[in-house]
C-alpha cells in the first residue's frame, strides 16, 4: 500500500464539497478523478498531497512513501535557464555527489578518521547515488525536457521568457524527474500538445509509482487507469477499469436506480393508501404506524441517495447562411515574426463542410495559421480570399476577457440574441449546463470552466458559417466537452480548429493538416486515421518521431546516452544480484499480501451481493404479504355485504357459514400483518444474509 485516504470530508464554508471518501492506491495503479467542474477533485488531490488538512478523516502512508502533485506554478521571475530549473529536482543527488567526493578528499588526505567507517560510509553513497540512476543525471533532464517540447536552444533560455502553459510544463518536467512514489497530476494533458502529450503516456507507462490524474481527455483515461474515481454529489464512487469501463457499469447502476426508484415509488404509494383507510381506526392503529414508519424511512433514505445527472440536453446549432463552394483560399502566403519565418508559400483550400484540425508540435505554426485564417494578422505576403457569403467567427481563449463581469449568464445572451433567439435562450443555456437559477449568475463569480462554456454558448447561439476555434475544450469537463462535440458534428458550417483533445478531433475532424516546419501535409478522416495513414507514409522511424514530440538531432543523441546507460546500468546490475534477489522477494511479499487484501475484497464483495440478496427477498416477501392482506381484506368487504342481504340474514345456516368464513379470514388477515411487521422491522435493521 502506497497510500490510503480514510472518510475524507472537506467543507468551504456551508457547503460541503465531499464526505466519506475512501480508496486505496497500490504501485502501478493508475486512477482517473473525474467529476463535473466545482466537484471538489482539485481539493481533494491537495489532501493527498498533504498541502491542505481534511475536515474529517485521514491520508495514510508509509514512512518512505514520497508524494508529488503537480500544481503549484513555477516562478515566473527566475532568471537562471529551463535546465537548471529543472535539475533542481535532482537536487538530492547532487547533495549524495558532493558528499562522496567530500569523502574521497579525506580518503586521500588520510584525514586520520577510521578508514573502515570512511570507507562503508562512501560504499553506502555510491550505493544511493547508483540505485538512483544518479550518473545519467543530466542525460535525464535532457531526455523529459525534450520529451516535453523544449528545444536545445530553448532548454538554455531562462525561465522568465516563458509564458504560462510553458511555465506549467517545466513544473511537470521536474515532478517526472524526482519519480516520487505517488504522483497527482491535475489536468496533465491541458498545456501540452499532441506529440507531447503521447511522450507523456510512453514515460507514464514505464512509471512503476502509482498516479492519481484529474483529467478531461478520454483518450488518456481510456488508455492510462485502472479504475475510474468519479466525484458528484459530494460522494465518491470507484470503478473498475478504464475510461469505456467506466461509462458501462455507471450506464448499468444508474438503469438499476432508476428501476428501485420506480419500485419504490409504487410501494410507497400502497403504503400511503392503507394508511389513508385504517389511520384512524383503531383495531389497524398499529400496523399504520408501521407503514407510516416505512414510509418516513423511505422519504430519508431518498433524501440522503446520491442523485443522477439528469442527461445532458441535446444541442442544435440553427442552421447558417449557406456559402459558396469554396469557403477559404490562401495562396502563396509568407508569414513570420522578425527573424523567425513560420510560413512561407503556403497554400490552402476550404470548402463548405470541411471541419479541419490542425495538428503538430507546439511553435509549427498552428496558432498563427487560425490567425492567418481568420483575418486577425496582416500577412506579410501573399493573398488570403474568403468565399461567397461567407461569414467567420473567431473564438481564442482570451475571449473569455470579452464577457462583461457585471452581467447575468442570461444576459450575455441577450445582449447579441435577435428577437427570435429569444424563447430559446434558457433551453441553449440548459444544453451548456447553466440550468435553474445558474442563468441569473454574475459572470464575476463563474469559474473557469463555466466562463468557457458560457462564451462557447454565445458563440453557438447563432454562428458564423465559417468558425475558427482554438483550443475549444480547454476548461471544460467532460459533460461539456461532450455537448459541445455533438454541437459541432450536427454543425452545417465549416470548422478550422485546433485542440489537443484526441476524443474531441476523432468525433469532430473530417480532415486533418498536419503542421511541421512551416509545411502542411493534408489527411482524410481524424486523428485515428491521420495517425494510420502517418504511420504508413514516415514508416517506422518518421511515426516515433512524432510520438516523441519531433525533437530532432539532439533527441537521437539524447537516445544514444540512454542506450549506453542503459548498458552501463546492465552490467551494475549484475554486479548486484544479490540486492536485487532481495527486493524479488520483497516483491512476492507483497504480492502475497495483495493476494490477501484481493481475498478480503472479495469476501467483502461477497457479503455486500448477499445482503443485497437477503434484502431483496424480504421486500418480495412484504409485497407478496401486502397483496394477501389486501385480498382477503377484500374478501371480508364482500362477506360483509352479502351477510347483511335481507334473504341471506334470514338464513341461519348461511350467516353461519359466513360467519366461520369471516374468522377463518380474520385469523388469516392478523398472521399476516404479523408476518409483515417482522418482515418490515427486519428490512428497516438491516437484513442479516
Amino acid at each position: 500500500m502506497l497510500l490510503r485516504a480514510e472518510a475524507l470530508a472537506r467543507q468551504i464554508g456551508e457547503r460541503c464539497l465531499f464526505a466519506g471518501v475512501a480508496f486505496e492506491l497500490r504501485p502501478r495503479d493508475r486512477l482517473g478523478l473525474v467529476g463535473p467542474n466545482g466537484a471538489g477533485k482539485t481539493t481533494l488531490l491537495r489532501l493527498l498531497g498533504g498541502e491542505e488538512a481534511p475536515d474529517a478523516g485521514r491520508v495514510l502512508a508509509p514512512r518512505r512513501v514520497r508524494i508529488g502533485r503537480l500544481g503549484q506554478e513555477v516562478d515566473p521571475t527566475l532568471s537562471h535557464s529551463v535546465r537548471e530549473e529543472a535539475a533542481r529536482a535532482l537536487a538530492h543527488l547532487d547533495a549524495l555527489d558532493r558528499e562522496a567526493r567530500e569523502l574521497e578528499a579525506r580518503m586521500a588526505a588520510g584525514s586520520g578518521e577510521p578508514a573502515r567507517a570512511l570507507v562503508e560510509r562512501y560504499d553506502a553513497l555510491r550505493a544511493r547515488f547508483d540505485a538512483a540512476d544518479g550518473f545519467r543525471r543530466e542525460a535525464r533532464v535532457e531526455r523529459v525536457l525534450a520529451g516535453l517540447g523544449f528545444g536545445t536552444e530553448e532548454r538554455g533560455r531562462p525561465v522568465r521568457s516563458f509564458s504560462g502553459g510553458w511555465l506549467m510544463r517545466i513544473q511537470l518536467a521536474k515532478l517526472l524527474l524526482a519519480e516520487p512514489d505517488v504522483l497527482l497530476l491535475d489536468e496533465p494533458t491541458n498545456h501540452l500538445d499532441l506529440p507531447a502529450i503521447e511522450w507523456l503516456e510512453g514515460f507514464l507507462d514505464a512509471y512503476r509509482g502509482a498516479v492519481v490524474a484529474v483529467s478531461h481527455d478520454r483518450t488518456f483515461l481510456t488508455r492510462h487507469t485502472t479504475r475510474i474515481a468519479e466525484l458528484e454529489h459530494g460522494v465518491l464512487t470507484v470503478y473498475e477499469g478504464n475510461w469505456e469501463a467506466y461509462l458501462e457499469q455507471r450506464a448499468a447502476r444508474r438503469e438499476q436506480a432508476e428501476a428501485r426508484r420506480r419500485s419504490e415509488e409504487r410501494r410507497r404509494a400502497e403504503l400511503e393508501r392503507f394508511v389513508d383507510r385504517f389511520r384512524y381506526k383503531a383495531s389497524k392503529a398499529r400496523q399504520a404506524q408501521s407503514r407510516i414508519k416505512m414510509i418516513a424511512r423511505m422519504e430519508r433514505d431518498a433524501t440522503e441517495a446520491p442523485r443522477a445527472n439528469a442527461r445532458r440536453m441535446h444541442l442544435r446549432i440553427p442552421p447558417p447562411v449557406r456559402a459558396g463552394d469554396i469557403v477559404l483560399a490562401l495562396e502563396g502566403v509568407a508569414q513570420g515574426y522578425g527573424e523567425t519565418r513560420v510560413y512561407e508559400d503556403l497554400d490552402l483550400l476550404l470548402r463548405r463542410g470541411d471541419r479541419v484540425a490542425l495538428v503538430g508540435p507546439n511553435g509549427a505554426g498552428k496558432s498563427t495559421l487560425l490567425r492567418i485564417a481568420a483575418g486577425t494578422v496582416p500577412i506579410e505576403r501573399g493573398m488570403r480570399r474568403l468565399g461567397h457569403r461567407v461569414t467567420q467567427t473567431f473564438y481564442a481563449q482570451h475571449q473569455l476577457e470579452s464577457l462583461d463581469p457585471d452581467g447575468s449568464v442570461l444576459g450575455e445572451l441577450e445582449r447579441i440574441a435577435a428577437i427570435d433567439d429569444v424563447p430559446r435562450l434558457r433551453g441553449h443555456l440548459g444544453a451548456f449546463l447553466f440550468s435553474g437559477d445558474d442563468v441569473q449568475k454574475k459572470v464575476a463569480v463563474l469559474s473557469g470552466g463555466e466562463k468557457a462554456r458560457l462564451a462557447l454558448a454565445r458563440l453557438l447561439l447563432r454562428p458564423a458559417n465559417f468558425l475558427v476555434l482554438d483550443e475549444p475544450t480547454n476548461h471544460l469537463d467532460l459533460a461539456a466537452c461532450e455537448v459541445l462535440e455533438d454541437a459541432l458534428r450536427g454543425y452545417e458550417g465549416t470548422l478550422l480548429f485546433v485542440s489537443h483533445d484526441r476524443a474531441f478531433v476523432n468525433a469532430v475532424a473530417t480532415r486533418v493538416l498536419e503542421v511541421r516546419a512551416g509545411r502542411l501535409r493534408d489527411f482524410t478522416g481524424n486523428y485515428d486515421a491521420y495517425l494510420k495513414q502517418s504511420s504508413a507514409t514516415n514508416g517506422p522511424a518518421a511515426s516515433g518521431a512524432i510520438r516523441s514530440g519531433g525533437v530532432s538531432p539532439q533527441a537521437a543523441a539524447g537516445g544514444a546516452q540512454r542506450a549506453e546507460g542503459e548498458r552501463s546500468s546492465s552490467g551494475r546490475a549484475a554486479a548486484q544480484q544479490g540486492p536485487s534477489a532481495q527486493r524479488a522477494a520483497a516483491e512476492r511479499s507483497q504480492s502475497g499480501r495483495a493476494a490477501a487484501q484481493q481475498g478480503s475484497n472479495t469476501q467483502r464483495a461477497a457479503g455486500e451481493r448477499s445482503q443485497k440478496i437477503a434484502r431483496h427477498r424480504i421486500e418480495r416477501s412484504l409485497a407478496r404479504v401486502e397483496q394477501s392482506i389486501l385480498e382477503r381484506e377484500s374478501a371480508l368487504e364482500a362477506i360483509g355485504w352479502r351477510m347483511a342481504e335481507p334473504s341471506v340474514h334470514r338464513d341461519g345456516e348461511r350467516m353461519r357459514a359466513l360467519e366461520a368464513e369471516r374468522s377463518a379470514l380474520r385469523a388469516e388477515v392478523e398472521a399476516l400483518y404479523k408476518e409483515w411487521e417482522g418482515l418490515a422491522a427486519e428490512l428497516e435493521d438491516g437484513p442479516v444474509a
